[in-house]
Protein backbone atom coordinates (compact mmCIF):
# COMPACT_ATOMS: atom_id res chain seq x y z
CA UNK A 1 0.00 0.00 0.00
CA UNK A 2 1.53 3.41 -1.40
CA UNK A 3 2.25 5.86 1.27
CA UNK A 4 -0.17 8.70 2.11
CA UNK A 5 0.46 12.00 0.02
CA UNK A 6 2.80 14.36 1.56
CA UNK A 7 0.30 17.89 1.34
CA UNK A 8 3.48 20.02 1.02
CA UNK A 9 5.39 18.19 -1.52
CA UNK A 10 2.27 18.17 -3.59
CA UNK A 11 1.47 21.54 -3.23
CA UNK A 12 5.33 22.13 -4.17
CA UNK A 13 4.72 19.54 -7.17
CA UNK A 14 1.34 21.97 -8.43
CA UNK A 15 3.61 25.24 -7.88
CA UNK A 16 6.56 24.12 -9.75
CA UNK A 17 4.40 22.21 -12.81
CA UNK A 18 1.83 24.65 -12.64
CA UNK A 19 1.85 27.74 -11.54
CA UNK A 20 5.52 28.09 -12.37
CA UNK A 21 5.80 25.60 -15.63
CA UNK A 22 2.37 27.37 -17.17
CA UNK A 23 3.35 30.78 -16.16
CA UNK A 24 -0.01 30.98 -14.23
CA UNK A 25 1.78 33.78 -12.18
CA UNK A 26 5.12 35.46 -13.55
CA UNK A 27 6.41 36.52 -9.97
CA UNK A 28 6.48 32.91 -8.60
CA UNK A 29 9.18 31.77 -9.88
CA UNK A 30 11.67 33.96 -7.86
CA UNK A 31 10.98 33.80 -4.30
CA UNK A 32 10.49 29.90 -5.74
CA UNK A 33 14.31 29.86 -6.97
CA UNK A 34 15.89 31.88 -3.85
CA UNK A 35 13.88 29.86 -1.04
CA UNK A 36 11.96 32.48 -0.09
CA UNK A 37 8.77 30.97 0.38
CA UNK A 38 7.56 29.62 3.72
CA UNK A 39 5.88 26.18 3.44
CA UNK A 40 2.95 25.72 6.34
CA UNK A 41 1.76 22.07 7.10
CA UNK A 42 -1.95 23.20 9.42
CA UNK A 43 -3.24 20.24 10.87
CA UNK A 44 -5.92 21.93 12.04
CA UNK A 45 -9.56 20.27 11.90
CA UNK A 46 -11.68 22.73 13.55
CA UNK A 47 -12.01 26.67 11.56
CA UNK A 48 -11.17 28.24 15.01
CA UNK A 49 -7.12 26.51 14.56
CA UNK A 50 -6.77 26.82 10.99
CA UNK A 51 -7.64 31.00 12.30
CA UNK A 52 -5.10 30.63 15.36
CA UNK A 53 -2.43 29.16 12.55
CA UNK A 54 -3.32 32.24 10.61
CA UNK A 55 -3.24 34.85 12.67
CA UNK A 56 0.17 33.47 13.75
CA UNK A 57 1.56 33.29 10.23
CA UNK A 58 0.39 36.79 9.28
CA UNK A 59 2.08 38.16 12.43
CA UNK A 60 5.44 35.71 11.59
CA UNK A 61 5.44 37.51 7.98
CA UNK A 62 4.47 40.56 9.13
CA UNK A 63 7.86 40.45 11.08
CA UNK A 64 10.21 38.86 8.63
CA UNK A 65 12.96 39.92 6.37
CA UNK A 66 11.80 39.84 3.59
CA UNK A 67 15.28 38.39 1.79
CA UNK A 68 14.24 35.52 4.44
CA UNK A 69 10.94 34.79 3.63
CA UNK A 70 8.71 36.87 1.56
CA UNK A 71 5.45 34.90 0.80
CA UNK A 72 3.35 31.89 3.09
CA UNK A 73 1.50 29.07 1.78
CA UNK A 74 -0.31 27.73 4.61
CA UNK A 75 -1.71 24.10 3.45
CA UNK A 76 -4.53 22.74 5.07
CA UNK A 77 -5.64 19.41 3.99
CA UNK A 78 -8.18 18.84 6.92
CA UNK A 79 -10.44 21.74 7.40
CA UNK A 80 -12.50 23.78 4.78
CA UNK A 81 -12.56 21.18 1.79
CA UNK A 82 -15.66 22.54 0.98
CA UNK A 83 -15.10 25.04 -1.59
CA UNK A 84 -18.25 27.34 -0.66
CA UNK A 85 -17.18 27.09 3.35
CA UNK A 86 -13.55 28.23 2.30
CA UNK A 87 -15.10 30.77 0.32
CA UNK A 88 -17.19 31.86 3.92
CA UNK A 89 -13.94 31.36 5.95
CA UNK A 90 -11.50 34.30 3.37
CA UNK A 91 -14.12 36.86 4.87
CA UNK A 92 -13.01 35.54 8.35
CA UNK A 93 -9.74 35.58 7.10
CA UNK A 94 -9.58 39.14 5.84
CA UNK A 95 -11.14 40.62 9.24
CA UNK A 96 -8.61 38.65 11.01
CA UNK A 97 -5.59 40.69 8.65
CA UNK A 98 -7.73 43.92 9.41
CA UNK A 99 -7.84 43.17 13.40
CA UNK A 100 -3.66 42.97 13.23
CA UNK A 101 -3.92 46.34 11.66
CA UNK A 102 -2.25 44.57 8.37
CA UNK A 103 -4.63 45.74 5.64
CA UNK A 104 -2.26 47.42 3.00
CA UNK A 105 0.57 45.45 4.39
CA UNK A 106 -0.07 41.46 3.19
CA UNK A 107 -3.10 40.28 1.47
CA UNK A 108 -4.58 36.98 1.40
CA UNK A 109 -4.99 34.93 -1.73
CA UNK A 110 -7.03 32.21 -2.08
CA UNK A 111 -6.42 28.20 -3.69
CA UNK A 112 -8.66 25.41 -3.71
CA UNK A 113 -9.19 22.07 -5.35
CA UNK A 114 -12.58 23.06 -6.18
CA UNK A 115 -12.17 26.58 -7.00
CA UNK A 116 -14.97 28.35 -9.35
CA UNK A 117 -14.73 31.89 -10.17
CA UNK A 118 -18.49 33.20 -10.30
CA UNK A 119 -20.24 33.21 -13.21
CA UNK A 120 -18.59 30.11 -14.48
CA UNK A 121 -19.28 26.69 -14.71
CA UNK A 122 -17.64 23.74 -12.43
CA UNK A 123 -15.91 22.27 -15.30
CA UNK A 124 -14.55 25.11 -16.70
CA UNK A 125 -10.90 24.73 -16.93
CA UNK A 126 -10.20 28.73 -16.50
CA UNK A 127 -10.64 27.63 -12.48
CA UNK A 128 -7.70 25.84 -12.63
CA UNK A 129 -5.39 28.91 -11.91
CA UNK A 130 -6.72 29.02 -8.45
CA UNK A 131 -7.29 25.13 -7.96
CA UNK A 132 -4.08 23.36 -5.61
CA UNK A 133 -4.23 20.02 -4.62
CA UNK A 134 -5.99 20.73 -1.07
CA UNK A 135 -7.07 24.31 0.45
CA UNK A 136 -4.27 26.95 0.88
CA UNK A 137 -3.96 30.52 2.55
CA UNK A 138 -1.24 32.12 0.29
CA UNK A 139 0.46 35.82 2.23
CA UNK A 140 1.58 38.17 0.20
CA UNK A 141 3.42 41.00 0.89
CA UNK A 142 1.81 43.94 -1.09
CA UNK A 143 5.15 45.98 -1.32
CA UNK A 144 6.22 42.31 -3.10
CA UNK A 145 2.85 42.62 -4.94
CA UNK A 146 3.51 46.49 -6.16
CA UNK A 147 7.36 46.14 -7.13
CA UNK A 148 6.69 42.89 -9.29
CA UNK A 149 3.53 44.65 -11.05
CA UNK A 150 5.51 47.50 -11.65
CA UNK A 151 8.49 45.57 -13.31
CA UNK A 152 6.11 43.61 -15.44
CA UNK A 153 4.61 44.98 -18.81
CA UNK A 154 0.57 44.87 -18.37
CA UNK A 155 0.48 43.28 -15.22
CA UNK A 156 -3.46 43.58 -16.01
CA UNK A 157 -3.28 41.20 -18.90
CA UNK A 158 -2.24 38.62 -16.83
CA UNK A 159 -5.29 36.67 -15.83
CA UNK A 160 -6.66 37.03 -19.22
CA UNK A 161 -3.15 35.45 -20.98
CA UNK A 162 -3.50 32.55 -17.93
CA UNK A 163 -7.59 31.83 -19.24
CA UNK A 164 -6.08 31.38 -22.82
CA UNK A 165 -3.09 29.31 -21.31
CA UNK A 166 -5.58 26.59 -19.69
CA UNK A 167 -8.28 26.81 -22.60
CA UNK A 168 -5.16 26.09 -25.08
CA UNK A 169 -4.25 23.16 -22.24
CA UNK A 170 -8.05 21.50 -21.52
CA UNK A 171 -8.47 18.96 -19.13
CA UNK A 172 -5.96 16.33 -20.45
CA UNK A 173 -3.32 18.34 -20.29
CA UNK A 174 -4.34 19.72 -17.09
CA UNK A 175 -4.43 16.65 -15.44
CA UNK A 176 -1.86 14.91 -17.22
CA UNK A 177 0.76 17.97 -15.92
CA UNK A 178 -0.62 17.06 -12.19
CA UNK A 179 0.82 13.41 -12.62
CA UNK A 180 -0.66 10.52 -11.14
CA UNK A 181 -4.51 11.47 -10.10
CA UNK A 182 -4.60 12.43 -6.25
CA UNK A 183 -6.43 14.93 -4.15
CA UNK A 184 -7.92 17.95 -5.99
CA UNK A 185 -6.78 16.72 -9.72
CA UNK A 186 -9.96 15.73 -10.65
CA UNK A 187 -12.93 17.81 -12.71
CA UNK A 188 -14.82 19.54 -9.20
CA UNK A 189 -18.53 20.06 -8.54
CA UNK A 190 -20.55 22.66 -6.85
CA UNK A 191 -22.08 25.75 -7.09
CA UNK A 192 -20.04 29.32 -8.27
CA UNK A 193 -19.84 32.02 -4.92
CA UNK A 194 -21.15 35.18 -6.31
CA UNK A 195 -18.97 37.05 -4.69
CA UNK A 196 -15.09 35.83 -5.37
Amino acid sequence: MPPPPDPIASTRTWLERAVIGLNLCPFAKAVHSKGRIRWVLCEATDTEALLHTLVQELQHLAEADPQDVDTTLIVHPQVLGDFLDYNDFLDVADAALAELGLEGVIQIASFHPQYQFAGTEPDDIENCTNRSPYPTLHLLREASIDAAVAAFPEPEAIFETNQATLQRLGWTGWLALQGPAGPGQNEPDGPADPHR
